[in-house]
């Protein structure tokens, strides 16, 4: 019986759950974790797979968002540094110090944005990575040597932290498992179970390989399904309010040699007021990003050309070598569920909040959404805590601040594994066995072959989309490599997976469909 086919059991066994948590991202995984760790016995459903949307497609950034002090959101900044300082200690192997340079090309930058700064290492306090100061135009050369350099005066040095985001979602995932929860990807929530009171009782779900649906029980249920929050909620209740306004964020990722060093750049005010990113990430660099307000919410967003055209032409603006559209390995975008509060989802999504909300409605369903990734312990904490009380759990306090994740180890693996971090020695073991497992996947991408067996025998990957995007960051990282290798990672998971040619061969026709969308086609 395969590692999956445990989980469905446990799915099916017709107990009854203390909590189901919906959705697979960053907040669901946080909440079942969160769950898990005080004693709740919880299952976790995500229809596609873990970080499929939002979660893997973010600017890889753990922070507590400089910005958002221009409009005097202290309290969420202060909250996020807090959590920044928590990921860096329980999952070094996978969040770790950046420095970032905002360079000065008038007389008064150093002077506004370093008091910002000041109050941004205050209110990190112990947490801090390092202080902010400014520094010299050659200093600010010699840190970003491909910056602009006409009127470039200096510039400010500041820290932040960065961080694979798929990897982060994995992690969780494995977390839950480690303490004995429940996480199930590719097994869809499509409808909710009502007792004869009209109170949530459980969900009715489907298993997107097999077809199968059956019902779960719970005494309490947590939609956390990020933009796809109000679908959830008109399960419940047709005539539910909208709870999100959907925002949608785009990154171009570049070859390194348009950005060397190991300093990333933030542009704090671009000409249409926008933030603009250029960052350091896997050996390539991304640039992003933007704000566009989005009126659907596809599984798979495109970014739009006008967003495109924005970001290579910012990036031609403060890169001393101009890319072109041709230069551009992959290209992605992700949609942001911002709290819509009163607005009707009609106000300009730069203004709208980035804190979470958690609501419960009539049923009993309790809805968390908003946040973001650094806030995704104290978001689930939240969420937990009222869920607990809606569902009659006895409360249970919350372990999670200090709780170390799958993976953690005092020091960094050294070899071609530090993601991995304990299971670095695990992976290395695999290719003592199999040495042609210690092949390259492709010689533009770092991969190597063990990954893709690690991928399906560990972390739950069932199709070569899990691997390639989420795994393993393959299809961010270089679109036309992950392309031509589809075929030998297909090849590779049939065989795990007990799949035949057929299924391998339909594997990399959907694949390569995909990678062609995370190109820039003229």
């Amino acid at each position: 019986m395969t590692p999956r086919e445990e989980r469905l059991d446990r799915a099916r066994d017709g107990e009854c759950w203390d909590l189901v948590v919906i959705g697979g991202g960053a907040t669901g995984l946080g909440t079942a974790l969160d769950a898990v760790a005080r004693g709740y016995r919880t299952l976790l459903l995500e229809a596609h797979d873990f970080a499929k949307g939002t979660s893997s497609r973010s600017t890889k950034l753990i922070h507590g968002g400089v910005r958002y002090l221009a409009g005097g959101q202290v309290g969420l900044v202060r909250e996020a540094l807090r959590e920044r300082g928590r990921l860096l200690a329980n999952a070094p192997h996978l969040v770790h110090d950046l420095a970032f340079l905002i360079p000065a090309y008038h007389w008064w930058d150093r002077p506004y944005y370093g008091l910002g700064l000041w109050l941004y290492d205050r209110l990190a306090g112990k947490a801090a990575l390092g202080p902010s100061h400014q520094v010299a135009r050659d200093e600010a050369e010699r840190l970003a040597p491909s910056i602009r350099r006409e009127g470039l005066r200096g510039g400010i040095i500041y820290h932040d932290a960065q961080f694979d985001d798929a990897r982060l979602a994995i992690t969780l995932a494995r977390t839950i498992d480690d303490l004995g929860g429940t996480a199930l990807n590719g097994v869809a929530v499509i409808g909710l179970v009502k007792s004869a009171a009209g109170t949530v009782r459980g969900v009715r779900v489907r298993d997107e390989e097999s077809g199968e649906d059956w019902e779960v029980s719970a005494r309490g249920v947590v939609n956390a399904t990020g933009v796809f929050t109000d679908a959830v909620r008109r399960l419940d209740s047709s005539a539910a309010a909208p709870l999100v306004t959907p925002s949608q964020g785009s990154h171009l990722v570049l070859d390194r040699s348009f950005f060397p060093g190991s300093t990333a750049v933030l542009i704090p005010k671009t000409a249409d007021g926008r933030v603009l990113f250029m960052i350091p990430w896997l050996d390539r660099v991304l640039v992003g990003t933007t704000e566009t307000p989005v009126d659907s919410t596809p599984i798979e967003p495109r970014p739009l050309a006008e967003e495109i055209d924005f970001l290579l032409d910012h990036a031609r603006r403060y890169l001393a070598r101009p890319p072109s559209a041709a230069d551009v390995l992959s290209v992605y975008a992700g949609l942001r569920p911002l709290i819509a509060g009163h607005s009707g989802g009609k106000a300009r999504t730069a203004s709208l909040s980035r804190e979470h909300t958690v609501v419960v409605s009539d049923s009993g369903l309790v809805t968390i959404t908003g946040g973001k990734w650094t806030t995704y312990r104290a978001m689930a904490e939240s969420a937990v805590d009222l869920a607990a009380k809606t569902a009659g759990l006895p409360a249970r306090a919350c372990p999670t601040a200090n709780l170390r994740l799958h993976g953690w180890s005092p020091t960094l693996d050294p070899g071609p594994f530090p993601e991995y971090g304990s299971d670095a020695v695990e992976l290395s073991r695999l290719m003592t066995e199999r040495p042609a497992l210690g092949e390259r996947l492709h010689p533009r991408l770092p991969y190597l072959a063990v990954e893709v067996v690690w991928a399906a025998r560990k972390e739950s990957a069932r199709t070569v989309e899990d691997v390639l995007a989420r795994r393993t960051r393959a299809l961010f990282l270089d679109a036309r490599a992950s392309a031509e290798i589809a075929p030998l990672v297909a090849s590779m998971l049939a065989e795990e997976l007990g799949r035949d040619d057929q299924w391998a061969h339909a594997q990399v026709s959907s694949f390569q469909a995909l990678a062609a969308g995370y190109l820039i086609t003229n």
